[in-house]
């Protein structure tokens, strides 16, 4: 007698959760304020603000911006929120501090927009073995959003994952 082999992954009721499809692809660049300072360290309102009102800044669409300044010039804050308003008017997402901080905030943006209601009552898997350098703590923002509403989570592969979190039936 010939048994036939059956898939139970694919007819299982499991939902996975795959971080390289969550995080899309995204260029941050860089508006350095250095360069509009007279000799790297002071600023001038009337020339900062005319340099502003005439720059291009359709060249950033489809970009996350970082608005830093990379000497240690004084700067005043509102240099940085007139740049984050220009961008703005165009509706370009951008964020003043370095890069770091800008990927940072895009992935969290990322998670906490994240549509769960496909995962309510449902067992979640998390894979494993992500292709991009996810930071670790978004796992926990992970967590943290689907406990509330899952049976279970586990993480890994659908046929080889670890137990994180069941709940309970009381």
């Amino acid at each position: 007698m010939e048994k036939k082999i059956i898939n139970r992954i694919s007819k299982s009721k499991l939902v996975s959760i795959d971080i390289d499809e969550i995080f899309k692809d995204f260029e941050i660049v860089t508006f350095d304020l250095t360069k509009y300072l007279k000799n790297d360290l002071v600023l001038i309102e009337k020339e900062f603000r005319n340099e502003m009102k005439n720059h291009d800044w359709k060249q950033y669409f489809g970009k996350k911006i970082s608005i830093n300044c990379s000497n240690n010039a004084i700067v005043p804050d509102w240099a940085f929120m007139l740049v984050s308003s220009y961008l703005k008017t165009y509706d370009i997402e951008n964020y003043i501090g370095d890069e770091e901080l800008v990927k940072n905030i895009v992935i969290f943006k990322t998670i906490n927009d994240l549509d769960l209601k496909n995962f309510n009552d449902r067992v979640v898997v998390i894979k494993g073995c992500s292709k991009k350098n996810i930071p670790k703590y978004v796992y926990s923002i992970l967590i943290e959003k689907l406990q509330p509403i899952v049976k279970k989570i586990m993480f890994g592969e659908a046929c080889s994952s670890v137990p994180i979190f069941k709940k309970s039936m009381s």
